[in-house]
């Protein structure tokens, strides 16, 4: 993985259980993304994938921790075992972070422009060359009128409108990787598709990579270059776009695709996957995935299945595969 700009290598995050237990919320993640590439990690909500990204940021909330003997590296350097205050050097400069809810994580009583100055202030710009990044960041994400949306308050702008400013800010200091947390939850069709078109030109024309965080296969096939597939706290399948949504392998990826709206199933009874995600401390033997999967054997319930390489590209966490594919 050292050409990676990003690599996560058996990555697991605990918190405090019963007793002196804890809880693996996200257990043994590794993947790769490359400068320019976007990654969409996939899965049902309570999976782990918006606590893998605050994991890569080392911003995850106490009394949580990430396990000894993961890794994390960006551009080279082990984020782990960097001090607390290259890591707050790194983020906003190198790495920035589009947060899942535009309209919860601006400050209600500070100008939008003001905030986003602050955040490029702190990297050592003065006031005047702040306020002037910050007219041409609101002209390169479509917001009209960028001069006088720097006064303008949090309520006064649209939901399209907070998420584009989200996006100024987390690119400002024109980061090597951003991740995008659910970047058009609650947005109209419209918006959505301008907001996706963003991240398209931001990985395209400035050889940024992006960790896409999300439940919609529909955003992964506008956006991704790669798929990892997520569930209860793993990675269960990896591949390209096109292998992961043209020949998926692993049940539950099937199943995700399954059960999205078709206009010629218009009518019908929408499929859907039996059963809930398990919670947390509470995960089945073997495959975490094996009470849910209509293609169960005996294996699935006792042995944990490890990666299948399908081809050069996509591997799935799955006995079947593993049987289908074995010589």
């Amino acid at each position: 993985m050292s050409s990676d700009l990003l690599a996560v290598e058996g990555l697991s995050v605990s918190f405090p259980g019963a007793g002196e237990e804890r809880v693996r919320v996200v257990d043994r993640v590794t993947f790769s993304i490359a400068a320019g590439e976007t990654l969409a990690l996939v899965g049902e909500s309570g999976c782990g994938k918006s606590m893998t990204a605050l994991a890569v940021m080392r911003l995850i909330p106490k009394p949580g921790r990430i396990e000894p003997g993961c890794r994390i590296t960006f551009e080279g350097r082990d984020l782990l075992s960097a001090p607390v205050p290259e890591m707050r050097a790194i983020r906003g400069a190198r790495m920035a972070m589009i947060f899942q809810e535009p309209m919860t994580s601006l400050n209600p009583v500070v100008t939008v422009g003001a905030q986003v100055m602050e955040a490029i202030e702190l990297h050592g710009l003065s006031a005047r060359e702040a306020r002037k990044r910050a007219l041409e960041l609101f002209a390169q994400v479509g917001i009209p009128d960028p001069a006088s949306r720097l006064a303008a308050y949090p309520h006064q702008l649209s939901g399209g409108l907070k998420q584009r400013v989200m996006i100024a800010m987390a690119v400002a200091m024109r980061p090597r990787l951003v991740i995008a947390d659910e970047p058009t939850t609650a947005l109209d069709a419209t918006i959505r598709a301008q907001i996706l078109e963003l991240l398209r030109e931001l990985a395209a024309n400035t050889g940024t990579a992006v960790l896409l965080i999300t439940h919609d296969f529909g955003v992964v096939n506008e956006v991704a270059d790669r798929v990892a597939v997520m569930y209860a706290g793993r990675i269960v399948e990896q591949g390209t776009r096109r292998e992961l949504l043209g020949r998926p392998r692993h049940p539950y990826t099937q199943g995700l695709l399954r059960s999205i709206p078709r206009p010629e199933a218009r009518g019908s009874r929408l499929e859907e996957i039996a059963g809930t995600v398990p919670r947390p401390g509470h995960w089945p033997s073997g495959c975490r995935f094996h009470p849910r999967c209509g293609h169960a054997f005996a294996p699935c319930a006792v042995e944990d299945p490890a990666p299948t390489q399908v081809s050069a590209t996509q591997a799935a966490c799955c006995h079947l595969v593993a049987r289908e594919v074995a010589p």
